[in-house]
């Protein structure tokens, strides 16, 4: 069977959207031997046609990931009533939320005609499958495809879908989960177990991610047959991570002491650093993305530049208490020890 990736080491630097992934923090990665991705969640076509040209003249093994496009319905009456929640929130950086929902596809034509037109050797699908024709158009014009699945379901369909393989997510994972299904209640899932469990249910190769805490975690998952491991919240605080000096802070702080799944900030299960923010608002648990997530962002932009960390999303996995600062190469060197 051919490799999904292309890289000296089985080790992957997962995208993150909103920041974090920056051509700086890929060319490290791809430097110091592992395979890294541009997270093109957020960005318009032309944004990430620019970081592709920048990244392409100095590596040539990468990957992008794209945000499969919403398809939930949203309740508008409870949405408004969740924009009236949040008011005093927002009213303490002037910030007015609107009322209105506001659903977008985040540029899927545009980015998927970009791809095929300027093909990269690997997109990665989040939050669901797209047409399989989509699927492949991006596999005619050269690029290995993957589906980031969260249940054995998920991963029978992605395979059915015709993708050439699977990034198996557990719920350690920090950020948004990908699961399908938004206002599914999430399962709590060892990595390990579930990649065990897609690989003995389809014939596609895996790559592993979630709740990676160093060299341990990633000879762990490899040894449950994950052909290479993704690590994100590890990565966060080094030099090349375009991550908010407020979200840095706040992962080395003593103060956070757990992480929790919430919808609080997005209306998409994701895992965070537990805040006040959460702790108000956790319990009304509306699942509606990407409306409340464009409600909420002018909030979270306001407390990111006030170094508010408690108004504010801060993505972590379960393993973010051993993300160090430094060159993101010195953490791709310590989760390949053993390896």
């Amino acid at each position: 069977m051919t490799p999904l990736l292309q890289s000296r080491l089985p080790i992957v630097a997962a995208p993150m959207a909103g920041g974090p992934s920056t051509t700086a923090l890929a060319r490290a990665v791809a430097s110091a031997g592992a395979f890294p991705f541009l997270a093109g969640g957020y960005k318009s076509a032309e944004a990430l046609r620019a970081e592709i040209d920048e990244l392409q003249d100095s590596v040539q093994d990468f990957g992008v990931n794209l945000f499969v496009p919403s398809t939930e319905p949203v309740d508008e009456e409870r949405f408004a009533a969740y924009a009236e929640e949040l008011a005093d929130e927002a009213g303490a950086y002037g910030v007015l939320l609107d009322p209105a929902p506001v659903v977008d596809d985040d540029h899927w034509e545009e980015k998927l005609a970009l791809l095929v037109e300027r093909p990269v050797p690997v997109v990665s699908l989040t939050f669901g499958l797209p047409d399989r024709a989509d699927i492949a158009s991006l596999q005619r014009a050269g690029t290995r495809v993957l589906a980031t699945v969260t249940t054995v379901g998920e991963a029978c369909q992605a395979r059915e879908a015709g993708v050439d393989g699977l990034v198996v997510q557990g719920s350690g994972a920090g950020g948004h989960r990908a699961t399908f299904d938004p206002a599914r209640a999430v399962a709590d899932v060892e990595t390990a177990d579930l990649v065990g469990e897609v690989i003995r249910s389809t014939d596609l190769p895996v790559i592993a991610a979630g709740g990676v805490d160093g060299p341990d975690a990633v000879r762990g998952l490899l040894h449950a047959g994950a052909e290479a491991v993704a690590v994100g919240t590890l990565l966060l605080r080094t030099d090349e991570a375009g991550t908010s000096p407020t979200h840095r802070q706040a992962l080395g702080d003593d103060s956070f002491t757990e992480t929790i799944l919430t919808r609080a900030f997005t209306g998409r299960p994701a895992r965070a650093l537990r805040n006040e923010f959460i702790d108000r608002h956790h319990a009304t648990d509306l699942s509606a993305y990407p409306a409340v997530h464009h409600l909420t962002r002018g909030l979270r932009q306001a407390a990111g530049k006030a170094g508010d960390a408690d108004r504010l999303h801060l993505w972590a996995g379960t393993g973010w208490r051993c993300a160090v600062t430094g060159p993101a190469a010195a953490v791709i060197d310590r989760l390949a020890e053993g390896v």
